[in-house]
C-alpha cells in the first residue's frame, strides 16, 4: 500500500511528462488526478491504521549507497508522523490537480503542467516517508526542482523567471547548511540513518568540538545547520523573501505550496528530528525567536499589500511562524496539529483566490475589486469558511490549532517564550485584520472593477467549486474531530514514538491549565481586528487612504515588506554582480584570454601579417633579398667563420 501512495503520482508524471502529445489533454488532467485521489484515500487508510491502530512499520524498497562506513537502504518509515504528512500532502493535492482541471482549461500545456504538479508531490512524499537524512535531502532537493519548474511555469513572462530562480537560489542557501548538517551527523555518529542518530543523541549532550579555537557544543551546532534548511524551505524570516514572488506561478500552484507541500517540509523536518532539538536549550531557543519574529514581520506585511495572492502568501508565512513556535517550545504535536489544520484552511483560502482571480479576468489587485458578493456567492461562502477558520473563530479548524500555539508560547520554559506569546497575539490581532481587510475589498462595498470586466464576472464551474467545498469541511470540522489525538487525551497514544519529549517536558498538559485571559487573548483580538477592518473599509472607507497619506513613512515600509528586497539587492545582488563582471572582464577577459588562448593567437596572426607584407610578387625585390643574404654570409664567413 505505502509503495502505491508513493508512486503513484510518479508515475502520472512520468506518463503525462513524457506521454501528454499522445494520451492529450484529457488523458493527462484525469491520469494525474485519477492517481492523486486514489493516494489520497489510500493516505487516509494508512492514517487510521498507523495513528488509531498503531500499526507503525518500515518498508524497505532497495538498498541505495554502500561505501565504506556510508551504508543507506532506501526505505519508507512509517509511523504517526509520516501517517499525518502522507494525508496532508495527497489530500490538498488531489484536490488542487481537480481544481486545476477547471483552472488551467485554456492553458495550451496542461501535460506539462500536471506533470510537474505530480512530479512535485511525488517529491515530498518522498520527503516524508524517508528514513534517513539522504534520502530525505533527496525529496527535499525535489521539492525545490519542482518548485522551480512551477512558479516560472509561464516562462513567456519575465516576471515569473525571475521568481523561480528567486525561489531556487534563496532555498541554496537553506539548502547548504542542511547539507552540513547530514555531514555533521555522518561524522559525528558515522551514520544517517535516523534511528541510529536519534539513539546516539544523549550520548553527545555537553560534547563539544573545536572551531576556530572555540569550544562549540555538537547538538547545537548540529540542530542549528538543520533549522538553517528548515528557514529556507519555510520561509522563516531573513530566508522569507521567496515566497511572496512564487505568487507569479499559476494559482493551484500557490496553494499546494502553501498548503502542502515545499513550505511545510521545514516543519516536518524539525518535528522529525525533536530527538535533536528536545536536547539543545540554545537550538530551541532560536527556533522560538525566529518563529515569532517571522509570525509579527509577515503579518505586518500584509496588512498593506494589495495583491489578494501576496496577502494569503504572507498569511502563510505568519502561520509557518507559529508552527516554529511551537516546535521551539517542545510542543512538537501541536505543531504538526496547526499544519494540519492550515493545509485545509489555506488551500480553501488560496483556491478561493483563484475563483475571484478566474472570475474577474486575472485581475489579482483588490483595489480594483469590490462588491463582488452578488456575484461570486459561492466563492465568498468558501472564503469566509476560510477566513474564519485562519483568524480562530470558535470551533473552527484554527481555533484549536492556533490558540494551542499561543498558549503553548504562554507556559513555554525557555527564554523567548514571553516574546512568543506576545508576538503571537499582536500577530493574531494583524491576522483578523488583514484577513477580513481582503473579504470586505473583494466582495463589499462599492465595485471598483471596470464595466469590461463585471460584464464578464461568472461563478467558476463545479470542478473548481468541489474542491472548494472539501476543503471547508476540513477548515470547519478538522480541529473537533482531531484536537483529542493531536492535543487532547489521546495525544500520548497516537504519537507513540513519532515525536520524541524529554521527562520534563508536560507542555501538552499545562496548556489546558492556563489562565482564562490566555485562553481569551486570541478571540478578543480576532474580534478587535474584525471591528477594525470594517470601520476602515465598510464604515469609512476613507479612512484608510487618509492614514496612509498620514504615515507615509509606515505605510511605504509595510508596502514594501520592510524593504528586504531593497536591502539584499544592495549587499548580495549588486555585490554578486559586480564581482562577477570584474572577474569576466578583468579576469577571464583581460588576464586568461589576454595572456592566454587569445594573446598567443593574436602574437601569431600579427607576426604572419607582418611576415605576409614581405611577399609582394615582384622579383627584384626577391632577388634584392637573395643579393642581402649572400652578402650576410659573406660577411659571417669573413669575420667570424674563418679562423
Amino acid at each position: 500500500m505505502y509503495e502505491l501512495i508513493v508512486f503513484l503520482p510518479l508515475i502520472g508524471a512520468i506518463v503525462a511528462g513524457f506521454f501528454g502529445k499522445t494520451i492529450g489533454e484529457k488523458g493527462s488532467m484525469y491520469l494525474t488526478s485519477g492517481f492523486l485521489v486514489a493516494s489520497a484515500i489510500l493516505s487516509w487508510v494508512a492514517l487510521f491504521q498507523v495513528g488509531f491502530g498503531h500499526q507503525t512499520e518500515k518498508v524497505q524498497v532497495f538498498q541505495w549507497i554502500s561505501s565504506g562506513a556510508l551504508e543507506i537502504n532506501w526505505a519508507f518509515r512509517i509511523d504517526t508522523l509520516t501517517a499525518v504528512m502522507l494525508v496532508v500532502v495527497n489530500t490538498v493535492s488531489s484536490l488542487v490537480h481537480i481544481y486545476s482541471i477547471g483552472y488551467m482549461s485554456h492553458d495550451p500545456h496542461q501535460p506539462r503542467f500536471f506533470s510537474y504538479l505530480s512530479l512535485f508531490t511525488f517529491a515530498m512524499l518522498m520527503l516524508v516517508t524517508s528514513d534517513n537524512f539522504v534520502q530525505m535531502f533527496f525529496g527535499w532537493e525535489g521539492v525545490g526542482l519542482a518548485s522551480y519548474l512551477l512558479i516560472g511555469f509561464w516562462f513567456h513572462k519575465p516576471s515569473a523567471n525571475a521568481a523561480a530562480i528567486k525561489a531556487f537560489v534563496v532555498n541554496r542557501i537553506g539548502d547548504f547548511g542542511f547539507a552540513l548538517g547530514i555531514f555533521a551527523i555522518f561524522m559525528i555518529f558515522d551514520s544517517v540513518e535516523f534511528d541510529t542518530v536519534f539513539e546516539g543523541a544523549k550520548g553527545q549532550v555537553g560534547q563539544t568540538f573545536n572551531f576556530l579555537g572555540y569550544q562549540v557544543d555538537v547538538l547545537t551546532t548540529i540542530c542549528l545547520l538543520l533549522f538553517m534548511g528548515a528557514m529556507g524551505k519555510s520561509a522563516q524570516f531573513l530566508l522569507h523573501t521567496w515566497l511572496p514572488d512564487a505568487m507569479e506561478g499559476p494559482t493551484p500552484v500557490s496553494a499546494l505550496i502553501h498548503a502542502a507541500t515545499m513550505v511545510t517540509a521545514g516543519v516536518f523536518l524539525v518535528a522529525r528530528c525533536s530527538p535533536l532539538f528536545e536536547l539543545s536549550s540554545s537550538a530551541m531557543l532560536v527556533v522560538t525567536i525566529i518563529g515569532a519574529t517571522t509570525a509579527f514581520f509577515a503579518a505586518t506585511v500584509g496588512v498593506a499589500q494589495n495583491d489578494i495572492k501576496r496577502v494569503i502568501a504572507y498569511s502563510t508565512c505568519s502561520q509557518l511562524g507559529y508552527m516554529f513556535v511551537a516546535l521551539g517550545v517542545g510542543a512538537y504535536g501541536i505543531a504538526i496539529f496547526h499544519l494540519f489544520t492550515h493545509a485545509f484552511f489555506k488551500a480553501l483560502l488560496f483556491l478561493g483566490s483563484g475563483s475571484v482571480i478566474h472570475a474577474m479576468s486575472d485581475e489579482q489587485d483588490m483595489r480594483r475589486m469590490g462588491g463582488l458578493f452578488p456575484h461570486l456567492k459561492k466563492t465568498w461562502a468558501m472564503m469566509l469558511i476560510g477566513t474564519i477558520a485562519l483568524t480562530g473563530f470558535p470551533l473552527t479548524a484554527g481555533f484549536f490549532s492556533k490558540d494551542a500555539v499561543i498558549e503553548a508560547a504562554f507556559v513555554g520554559h525557555n527564554a523567548a517564550a514571553g516574546y512568543a506569546f506576545t508576538l503571537l497575539v499582536v500577530a493574531a490581532f494583524l491576522t483578523s485584520f488583514y484577513s477580513w481587510r481582503l473579504m470586505f475589498m473583494t466582495f463589499h462595498g462599492k465595485t471598483r472593477a471596470s464595466a469590461e470586466v463585471m460584464s464578464h464576472i461568472h461563478e467558476s464551474p463545479n470542478v473548481m467549486l468541489v474542491p472548494l467545498y472539501i476543503l471547508a469541511l476540513g477548515s470547519l470540522f478538522a480541529g473537533v474531530i482531531f484536537a483529542g489525538y493531536f492535543v487532547g487525551h489521546h495525544e500520548g497514544d497516537f504519537w507513540a514514538k513519532a515525536l520524541f519529549r524529554a521527562d520534563g517536558n508536560n507542555i501538552v498538559e499545562e496548556i489546558h491549565h492556563v489562565p482564562l485571559w490566555v485562553k481569551a487573548s486570541p478571540f478578543v483580538v480576532m474580534v478587535l481586528g474584525f471591528i477594525l477592518a470594517w470601520y476602515c473599509y465598510i464604515k469609512r472607507p476613507d479612512v484608510p487612504g487618509k492614514i496612509a497619506a498620514q504615515h507615509s513613512v509606515a505605510y511605504k515600509f509595510l508596502l514594501n515588506k520592510w524593504y528586504f528586497d531593497e536591502i539584499y539587492d544592495y549587499m548580495f545582488v549588486r555585490s554578486a554582480k559586480w564581482i562577477g563582471r570584474f572577474f569576466w572582464k578583468q579576469g577571464d577577459g583581460w588576464l586568461i584570454d589576454g595572456f592566454g588562448p587569445d594573446g598567443i593567437a593574436a602574437r601569431v596572426v600579427d607576426i604572419t601579417n607582418r611576415i605576409v607584407r614581405l611577399q609582394t610578387g615582384f622579383v627584384y625585390h626577391y632577388a634584392f633579398a637573395m643579393l642581402i643574404g649572400v652578402a650576410a654570409l659573406i660577411t659571417y664567413y669573413m669575420f667570424w667563420g674563418v679562423h
